[in-house]
C-alpha cells in the first residue's frame, strides 16, 4: 500500500526530465526566432526568455528607449530592435521610414494601436483601431466638433479654467517656501478643461469627482505591465475604463435630449450631437429603421473616450516643456510679454478673442516649437498585420510592434534642429512647411490627430495667459530637463517652479455657467 501512495510521485519524478527539456527547447526556439527576425538590424544579441526586456522597459523607460535610439543611430539604417513579453518590437527613427508606417496603415500591413496592449485596456469600439473607408467616415462625423464657432466656443471654457487654475497654483507657491511641482497640477487642469469643454454642463460635481478618479486609474495602467489579474493596475485600469465609458454614454444621451430641443450648442459632445442627430433624421425621411453608424450612445461614449485620452497628458506635457523653455530662454518669454501685451490686457475682463488668438503669431510659433522640440507622444505604435518590405534589405516580420518615433524625427531636417528656436515658424523662413515631413508631433497619414489645432489652441492660451498672470523661476536642479515618461514625455523634476503674480490683478471673466447659457 506504501508503493502504491508514492506511485504518483515517481509518476510525476520521471517527467520533471521532459519538462526541463520542453523549457530549454522553448528557450532555444524563442532565441533563434528573435534572431532570425531582429536579422542585422541593431538590438541585443540574445534575449531574456518570455520576458525579454519588459522589466527594464517597466523601471526605467527612459533608459529603456535612449538605449533603442543610441542603437538606431549606430548605423544609417535608422533602425533597432528588442523583444518585450514575446512580441518582437521595431524602433523607427529615420523619418522617411516612419511615413512609409503611417501611410500604410490597412489590413494586409500595418494597424495602428496607439499602445502596445491597447485593445486590452481601451476595448475595440476606438477610432485608433478603425480603418479604411470606415475610419474616414468616422472623421468625417468628427470634423464638425472642430470647426471655427466650435473651437471659439472652446476657447472660451479654457481662459475660464487656465485662469481658475493659475490662481490655484500661485496660492499653492505662496504658501510655501519650496518650489511646487507642477506635473500633477497641470494634469488637473487638463482633465477639468477636457471635462468642461467635451461634457459640459452633463457631468455633475460628484460625477467629475467619481471620473477622476477612474482617469487616474486608467493612467496607472497605462504605464503598468499588462497583467490582466485582480488586484493589479491593468485589471483595475480596464475596469476604469468600463465605467468612465458608462458615464460618457449617459452625457451622449443627455445632450441628445438637449439638443433635439433646438438650443444652442455649449461644449464638444453638444457640437457633435447636432450633426448626429440631423444625420439620424436623413436616415428616417430615407426609410432606415436602423440608427446609421457611429451614432449610438455608447458608439460615441467609445469615440469620446479616444479624445479624453489624446487631450488629457499630451497637453499636460506641452504645458510643461512651455514653461521649462520659456524659463530658459529669456529673450523668448520677454518677447512672447510684448506681443501678448500689446493685443490683450488681463485688465480689460475680456476673454481672448477668436481674432487676438490668431493675431498672437509669436506665441503660436512657441507653441509649435515647443511640440516639435519636446513632442509629447514620443512614438506611435502600430502592428505589422503581414510582412512589410521597409527597406530594400529588411523586411518587417508579421506581428511585430513598430515604433515610428516622433522625438527622433524633430531633430531631422530642421536647422539647428536641437536648438530651441521658434522663430524657425515664423513667416520668413516657414520651416513648418519647409520640413514639413519632420514635423510628427501630431502624426501623419490616415490617423493624424484630427484635434490638433484644438490642442495648439490650448496650448497658445495657456502660454499668453501665464506669462501674463505670472511671475515663475524654474528650480534648475541637475538633469531637470531630462525627460521621462509618464506616459507622455515630461521634464524630469515635474518642473518644479516659483510662482507669484505679476498682474496688479486677475482678470475677472464670466463663469462656465453664464458661458454655457
Amino acid at each position: 500500500m506504501f508503493i502504491t501512495l508514492l506511485a504518483p510521485l515517481f509518476s510525476f519524478t520521471q517527467l520533471i526530465p521532459y519538462f526541463i527539456s520542453l523549457i530549454l527547447f522553448l528557450i532555444l526556439y524563442e532565441q533563434i526566432l528573435y534572431i532570425k527576425k531582429k536579422s542585422y538590424i541593431p538590438g541585443p544579441s540574445l534575449v531574456f526568455p518570455f520576458f525579454g526586456n519588459a522589466i527594464s522597459l517597466a523601471r526605467n523607460p527612459t533608459k529603456f528607449w535612449s538605449h533603442q535610439i543610441t542603437l538606431a543611430r549606430s548605423t544609417n539604417l535608422g533602425l533597432s530592435a528588442n523583444y518585450i513579453l514575446g512580441n518582437f518590437i521595431v524602433f523607427i527613427r529615420d523619418t522617411e521610414l516612419s511615413h512609409k508606417v503611417f501611410a500604410n496603415v490597412r489590413p494586409d500591413a500595418f494597424l495602428f494601436v496607439g499602445f502596445p496592449f491597447g485593445k486590452k485596456l481601451f476595448g475595440e469600439r476606438n477610432i485608433i483601431y478603425m480603418m479604411g473607408q470606415e475610419h474616414k467616415n468616422l472623421r468625417r462625423r468628427i470634423a464638425p466638433n472642430f470647426t471655427p464657432n466650435a473651437l471659439s466656443t472652446y476657447a472660451m471654457l479654457q481662459q475660464i479654467i487656465i485662469l481658475k487654475h493659475i490662481k490655484t497654483w500661485v496660492k499653492l507657491s505662496n504658501q510655501s517656501p519650496d518650489p511646487i511641482p507642477l506635473r500633477n497640477l497641470a494634469r488637473d487642469l487638463n482633465l477639468d478643461s477636457s471635462e468642461t469643454v467635451f461634457l459640459g454642463p452633463y457631468l455633475s460635481s460628484n460625477a467629475r469627482e467619481s471620473f477622476e478618479r477612474d482617469y487616474l486609474l486608467f493612467n496607472e495602467a497605462f504605464t503598468s505591465l499588462p497583467i490582466d489579474f485582480p488586484g493589479t493596475a491593468f485589471r483595475n485600469g480596464r475596469l476604469a475604463v468600463v465605467r468612465l465609458e458608462k458615464t460618457l454614454a449617459t452625457c451622449t444621451g443627455m445632450s441628445k435630449a438637449r439638443m433635439e430641443k433646438g438650443e444652442e450648442p455649449s461644449c464638444l459632445i453638444d457640437y457633435w450631437m447636432q450633426d448626429t442627430l440631423r444625420e439620424i433624421a436623413q436616415s428616417k425621411l430615407a426609410g432606415d429603421t436602423l440608427l446609421p453608424p457611429f451614432s449610438s450612445d455608447v458608439e460615441i461614449a467609445s469615440y469620446l473616450f479616444d479624445f479624453f485620452f489624446a487631450a488629457q497628458d499630451a497637453s499636460m506635457s506641452a504645458m510643461l516643456w512651455a514653461v521649462a523653455m520659456l524659463d530658459v530662454h529669456p529673450k523668448v518669454l520677454a518677447k512672447v510679454r510684448e506681443e501678448v501685451s500689446g493685443i490683450w490686457s488681463s485688465e480689460s475682463n475680456a476673454l481672448i478673442t477668436a481674432e487676438q488668438l490668431r493675431d498672437m503669431k509669436y506665441t503660436q510659433a512657441v507653441a509649435r516649437e515647443v511640440v516639435r522640440y519636446r513632442p509629447p507622444t514620443f512614438s506611435v505604435p502600430h502592428v505589422a498585420a503581414e510582412e512589410f518590405e521597409l527597406t530594400e534589405s529588411y523586411t518587417i516580420p508579421k506581428g511585430a510592434i513598430v515604433f515610428p518615433c516622433t522625438l527622433e524625427s524633430s531633430f531631422q531636417g530642421f536647422t539647428e534642429s536641437k536648438r530651441f528656436d521658434p522663430d524657425r515658424f515664423s513667416e520668413e523662413r516657414q520651416e513648418e512647411h519647409v520640413y514639413k515631413r519632420n514635423f510628427l508631433a501630431f502624426g501623419a497619414g490616415s490617423h493624424q490627430c484630427v484635434g490638433q489645432k484644438y490642442a495648439l489652441n490650448n496650448l497658445v492660451l495657456f502660454i499668453a495667459m501665464f506669462v501674463t498672470l505670472v511671475d515663475f523661476k524654474r528650480d534648475r536642479s541637475e538633469g531637470c530637463d531630462e525627460y521621462v515618461y509618464v506616459p507622455t514625455i515630461a521634464p524630469k523634476d515635474d518642473c518644479r517652479v516659483l510662482l507669484s503674480r505679476r498682474c496688479a490683478r486677475y482678470p475677472s471673466f464670466p463663469s462656465v455657467e453664464q458661458i454655457m447659457k
